[in-house]
């Protein structure tokens, strides 16, 4: 036999999913059986499995130790920040730019060339970063949960990442997202000169193996209906080109989608290697050291819906451009438009 104790992180998870990820290799049709022969109990009580989890419950399991270590097998592998180096690994230890935090909730400002999660087994990632930073390593071994973010950014767009650290904080901010009740801005630095503020739209479709996306202005199948509205805070020239500063509401937020809708209608983004312009991105790299697009995750505010917290009502969270950002637009006459 064996109890478990439910933590304050992991409250809200429904039963038989905090079942799944305790006992991993076991096949979801035993916990249901288990439940139904009261070999394992909520609260001392028969159970279904569909149970909202509290903070205090007990979980028994009346089952062996060794059918308990076969089917949980040996902890989750939990990856430490680190930067990995040949074949071996060398730790990196990094300072998180924390824009908001309270007990429920994280917000931070991802810098350019970390990855929103991992692509692959090896892959290092804010979330790793995230895991470290919220749970001590005893919680990572004993817990369920593990924080975890609620948007993706490219791995060289800078800016606001949201992340739960508690299980019912995500799912109500998945929820938030999910749901779009939030609005999403952007800064960026674009080719060309646009004076007036838009709404445009159209359709995406995503070319999986070269992770590349096409936008179209009529629907393609298997394309995406997307929405993007802009503003122009400053247009400068330099070196003869004129360039202007957007400020970029993403509507409706699909993979690339800012990059890619902005390159349809002629205005690709400064630095960005896979939409913009080689002779741009070379230009930029040489006079300010620039090696990625121009593109920060800039402002966000949180709508109303019933099942977001009221402290959360209306919220609005803001992330500092990056040192080399600024510097780009310095250099152009135009920093102290923001």
């Amino acid at each position: 036999m064996q109890i478990i104790e439910v933590a304050e992180r992991e409250e809200g998870q429904r039963l038989d999913r905090y079942l799944e990820k305790y006992m991993s290799r076991a096949p979801k049709s035993f916990f249901y059986k288990m439940l139904r022969k009261k070999n394992i109990t909520l609260n001392g009580k028969k159970a279904a499995g569909m149970e909202r989890l509290k903070k205090g419950d007990q979980i028994t399991l009346f089952l062996a130790a060794e059918t308990i270590e076969k089917f949980r097998g040996s902890p989750k592998e939990v990856w430490e920040p680190s930067a990995l180096s040949g074949n071996g690994k060398k730790k990196e230890k990094i300072g998180l730019d924390i824009v908001y935090e309270d007990e429920e909730l994280l917000l931070l400002n991802k810098p350019a060339g970390m990855l929103s999660q991992r692509a692959r087994k090896e892959d290092v990632s804010l979330v790793e970063y995230l895991i470290d930073y919220v749970m001590t390593e005893e919680e990572q071994e004993k817990m369920t949960f593990r924080p975890g973010i609620c948007n993706r950014l490219d791995r060289n767009t800078t800016g606001l990442v949201v992340a739960g650290k508690t299980a019912k904080s995500l799912q109500y901010l998945n929820r938030l997202f999910r749901e779009r009740n939030l609005e999403k801005y952007y800064l960026c630095l674009v080719r060309g000169k646009i004076s007036e503020s838009a709404d445009i739209d159209g359709y995406l479709q995503k070319d999986e193996k070269h992770n590349r996306v096409q936008i179209t202005k009529e629907m393609q199948e298997g394309a995406a209906r997307i929405a993007t509205a802009y503003e122009p805070l400053a247009v400068t020239v330099w070196r003869g080109q004129e360039y202007t500063l957007l400020k970029v509401h993403l509507i409706t937020g699909k993979s690339h989608q800012i990059r890619a809708h902005l390159k349809s209608i002629g205005h690709p983004i400064v630095g960005d290697t896979k939409y913009g312009e080689k002779n741009l991105y070379h230009l930029f790299k040489r006079e300010f050291g620039v090696r990625h697009q121009l593109l920060h995750a800039w402002r966000m505010r949180f709508g109303q819906p019933d099942y977001l917290p009221e402290k959360y009502h209306g919220k609005t969270f803001t992330a500092e451009l990056p040192k080399c950002f600024r510097e780009v637009l310095d250099g152009l006459g135009i920093g102290s438009r923001l």
